[in-house]
């Protein structure tokens, strides 16, 4: 099992998760996160105190899927997330050893 995160600009979260959905990715988790990228305008950006940088909210997607459809799940995330700009985001994989129900 693979945990996707991937962080995207939150104009292009809904295009995302809907993709995801129709090819009937289920374990999606979607947290808004204060992030230091390149926005797509400058007003989306502000000032953050507490780490005297410029921010903007964007949009942090964890979803764990089956190793054999990984590649799937990436593609979908690359071809919904897309902005447009150099910087559209970017996507981390990591390996799930265990998984247990609650």
């Amino acid at each position: 099992m693979k945990e996707i995160k991937a962080f995207i600009h939150r104009n292009r979260a809904a295009d995302v998760v809907r993709a995801l959905r129709k090819a009937e990715f289920t374990t999606i988790t979607v947290v808004d996160v204060k992030g230091v990228i390149r926005a797509l305008e400058a007003k989306d950006q502000e000032y953050s105190t507490e780490l005297g940088a410029r921010v903007m909210t964007e949009v942090k997607l964890e979803l764990y899927c089956d190793t054999d459809r990984l590649d799937e799940a990436i593609k979908l995330i690359q071809d919904n997330a897309q902005t447009g700009q150099p910087d559209s985001g970017c996507i981390y994989v990591s390996e799930v050893s265990l998984s247990v129900a609650i």
